[in-house]
């Protein structure tokens, strides 16, 4: 959104009220000591997803991020050099890897992240720092949660890290393309019937996507309906009757990238449904479909072209 502003002059100031003020300045702010209890740059307040007033400084130079997609995103939007600690799990882009480790996502090292004095530590749940947000906060760290659980989310996520390092311009621009890509796949799909689909996150035992997982709203916008979108929880362990009585008419295997080489196979209860039978059984680097980040878009897109063959050609 433009906003026009509109400059009217509509009286000449006399001699006498610029001489006053010029007298004024001279004499008072003007002629003051420049080091004389000037204030200091207010703080920010910025709200992060669980709700709360997150106070950060006029400007983060140093931030540590827990999470995978944090990661991702701080690198997308040129934060590069702002970025002094990462957990073991952040491994994209190849340049993060250079960054100093402080633990793994679920059990980081608070002694590592004070010794590395962020700012700002950029956590993906509430929950993940409970037990020691109090002693980060007590060395004047702040913690700031982003937990997307959709695109919108993924969205908001890359704006609020944009905003705190200063990199606003930087972000907008890349949701407004990421979100140009989603546009043109929701341009090829308005007309496609939707394909039953389920998400093997693990065979033995069996782990899907249940009702909380960023997943399914890939799923969707790639003209799918996730079979599990209802089951309670992120990750729920599943049955094999259950699973057996969903009949997806596609699976996809997240593998690859951190998952390796697991999760190559279906799972035994899903070998007899339409999905095999019909050899509709997709294998997908897992880190595009579970990490809410700007490479999400890549995993929508790849799903979007498996579902539907038939709206690429």
């Amino acid at each position: 959104m433009f906003f026009a502003r509109r400059y009217q002059r509509r009286h000449q100031p006399s001699r006498t009220l610029f001489f006053c003020a010029f007298a004024l300045c001279l004499f008072s702010a003007c002629g003051a000591p420049k080091n004389s209890n000037t204030p200091a740059p207010s703080r920010r307040q910025i709200t992060d997803d669980s709700g709360k007033q997150v106070s950060l400084p006029p400007q983060v130079n140093r931030v540590v991020s827990l999470a995978p997609n944090l990661t991702e995103i701080v690198f997308a939007v040129g934060g590069s050099n702002q970025l002094v600690g990462r957990t073991s799990y952040c491994d994209f882009p190849a340049e993060a890897k250079a960054v100093a480790e402080v633990g793994d996502t679920l059990h980081p090292s608070l002694e590592r992240i004070i010794a590395l004095k962020p700012q700002v530590v950029l956590v993906s749940t509430a929950s993940q720092l409970e037990g020691f947000t109090r002693q980060l906060q007590e060395h004047d760290i702040a913690v700031f949660v982003t937990d997307p659980h959709d695109l919108d989310g993924v969205f908001r996520s890359i704006d609020q890290i944009g905003d705190i390092l200063g990199a606003a311009e930087k972000a907008k621009q890349l949701t407004d393309a990421l979100k140009r890509r989603v546009m043109i796949l929701a341009q090829k799909l308005h007309v496609a019937p939707p394909v039953r689909v389920f998400y093997q996150l693990s065979a033995e035992p069996l782990y899907t996507a249940g009702k909380d997982s960023f997943v399914n709203d890939l799923i969707m916008f790639a003209g799918g309906i996730s079979v599990t979108a209802d089951v309670p929880g992120a990750w729920p362990k599943y049955s094999a009757e259950a699973a057996l009585a969903t009949k997806p008419e596609a699976i996809i295997l997240p593998t690859g990238g951190s998952m390796g080489d697991s999760n190559m196979e279906v799972a035994e209860p899903l070998k007899r449904s339409p999905a095999v039978l019909n050899g509709r059984v997709y294998k997908i680097n897992g880190d595009l479909l579970v990490r809410p980040g700007p490479r999400a878009i890549d995993g929508l897109e790849e799903l979007a072209r498996v579902l539907h063959p038939e709206r690429f050609k």
